[in-house]
């Protein structure tokens, strides 16, 4: 018996030595990191209002940019906010999985739409502050793909909104134009962001902000409708009213620090790693999306007898194959616009 102890004595104190070693190995294994830089070190275009350093240097290896993921500059929270929010969603839908029958039941896939937007819109924003600051071009397709998962994002919401939250009344007059609308204005959404993002050089900022908040405006207005009308007739009775007045009032906190970079106007320098609105907004839009998501369950829960009836077998499908559509005409979109700047850049490059 002593033996026995002994021998896992051993192999504990064997164990606590080699992950003493694991930082020594990961900084021989790591290249050096170059450190960070300020404002005036940087194109014009990539530097951030009220954002002075923390600025990663331009055309490093791509190794660089991956490791960065656990060095301090200014869009170290930006990235860790969403990656955590991928994970907190990857958690979720395996909850939801475990009383949700995703494969067999029809009447889930609106809320299986809404999971996988959410974990895509996500990590293309984790992926784009990740790696977006390689170059000017790769900075443009990095946000086109993030404005790609927004506008996804925004189709399933309008899905899971109409399918689960709609009533009566409101889905006789608009049962047939919903959803063709809702993937439209994902559309229009994604076209205008890249829209902004391409005339980065030539508008002023403001020009800029309503090419990208407009439409997103638009398409939030029409995809909640149904949340809207819920909320007028609030009722203790409705088990997700809560949850659809937190993720309202938490998109309106984080449109809000979206538009206005309020934290750092008024901190010049002082938010470079911390305190940026876009941080906070990636936060709020986080619990928003959390909010939504348990909204719905509960919805797709206690409604099963009315959202039933209103939508018959196959329109279920039906919303799953517009989904499809939806992204890939954003990414078609996404894809024009990034030609378009080739082009620019082409030019900008022979010009020199």
């Amino acid at each position: 018996m002593a033996t026995i102890v002994m021998e896992r004595i051993g192999r504990v104190f064997i164990s606590l030595q080699q992950i003493r070693q694991v930082p020594r190995m990961l900084t021989e294994a790591a290249p050096s990191m170059p450190g960070t830089v300020r404002d005036t070190e940087v194109p014009s275009f990539f530097r951030e209002r009220y954002v002075c350093t923390g600025y990663r240097p331009l055309d490093q290896n791509w190794r660089y940019y991956f490791l960065s993921l656990f060095q301090r500059h200014n869009e170290t929270i930006n990235i860790w906010t969403h990656l955590l929010a991928f994970l907190v969603f990857l958690v979720k839908f395996h909850q939801l999985a475990k009383t949700v029958d995703f494969l067999s039941d029809p009447h889930s896939w609106p809320l299986l739409i809404l999971i996988m937007s959410s974990l895509t819109y996500s990590a293309f924003s984790a992926v784009a502050h990740l790696l977006g600051g390689k170059s000017e071009l790769y900075h443009y397709c990095f946000f086109f793909l993030d404005y790609v998962g927004v506008a996804q994002y925004q189709y399933g919401s309008a899905v899971v909104h109409f399918y689960y939250a709609v009533d009566q009344s409101l889905h006789r007059y608009v049962h047939g134009i919903f959803m063709p609308t809702a993937a439209i204005l994902s559309c229009l959404s994604c076209l205008g962001c890249c829209y902004g993002k391409y005339r980065n050089h030539s508008l002023p900022c403001w020009v800029r902000k309503v090419c990208q908040v407009v439409p997103s405006a638009l398409a939030y207005i029409f995809d909640s409708s149904p949340v809207a009308k819920r909320l007028l007739t609030w009722s203790s009775n409705d088990p997700a009213i809560t949850y659809h007045f937190g993720q309202v009032v938490f998109f309106l906190s984080c449109a809000f620090f979206f538009t206005v970079p309020l934290l750092e106007r008024y901190r010049p320098g002082q938010c470079d790693f911390l305190g940026q609105s876009h941080q906070l907004f990636h936060v709020l839009l986080s619990c928003c999306t959390l909010c939504q998501i348990h909204a719905s369950y509960l919805d797709y829960v206690h409604r099963r007898k009315l959202y039933s009836q209103l939508h018959k077998s196959g329109k279920a499908a039906v919303f799953v194959g517009l989904y499809v559509v939806t992204l890939v005409g954003c990414a078609l979109i996404a894809t024009f616009m990034l030609r378009k700047v080739k082009r620019v850049l082409d030019l900008k490059f022979k010009s020199k």
